[in-house]
C-alpha cells in the first residue's frame, strides 16, 4: 500500500513539473490585429480600425507547446471583458486566431490578452476602433 502511495505521489509531481515546464516555455511569436484571414495569414493589419470594419481578428503564432494545450484570447473594451475564446494548440509552432464582431457604439480603446493554460498573461496588445469621421 505504501509503495502504491509513493508511486502515485511521484507521478503527480512529474505531471505537475512537466505541465509547468511546458507552460513556462510557451511564447507568442506574433500577435497581429487585422480585418481578415486569407490562406491562414492576416490581411489588413493595423492597430487602428474604422467602424466600417465589422469584424476584427487577433492572429497569433504560439511557440513552445510540447503537447496539445489551450490558450485563451480575452477581448476587452476598456476594462470590460467582451469575449473569451479558448483555442487549442496542437504543435510546437501553431497559428491560430479569434475574432470579434464590432459595433459602432464600441469606439475606443480595445485590448486582447493571450492567456496560457495556467491563466497567466503571455502577451497583451491594444488597438483602437474609431468612427469614420475622425
Amino acid at each position: 500500500m505504501r509503495r502504491t502511495l509513493v508511486i502515485a505521489a511521484v507521478l503527480i509531481m512529474v505531471a505537475s513539473v512537466s505541465s509547468t515546464a511546458q507552460e513556462d516555455s510557451l511564447t507568442v511569436e506574433k500577435m497581429i490585429f487585422c480585418t481578415g484571414i486569407e490562406d491562414r495569414l492576416p490581411v489588413g493589419e493595423s492597430t487602428q480600425f474604422f467602424e466600417t470594419a465589422e469584424r476584427i481578428y487577433c492572429y497569433t503564432r504560439i511557440n513552445g507547446a510540447a503537447d496539445t494545450l489551450d490558450v485563451t484570447h480575452v477581448w476587452y473594451y476598456g476594462d470590460e471583458e467582451k469575449a473569451r475564446v479558448d483555442l487549442t494548440i496542437k504543435s510546437a509552432s501553431w497559428r491560430t486566431w479569434s475574432s470579434k464582431k464590432m459595433l459602432p457604439a464600441w469606439a475606443g480603446a480595445w485590448r486582447v490578452d493571450i492567456l496560457g493554460p495556467d491563466e497567466k498573461v503571455l502577451l497583451s496588445r491594444e488597438f483602437v476602433y474609431k468612427p469614420v469621421d475622425e
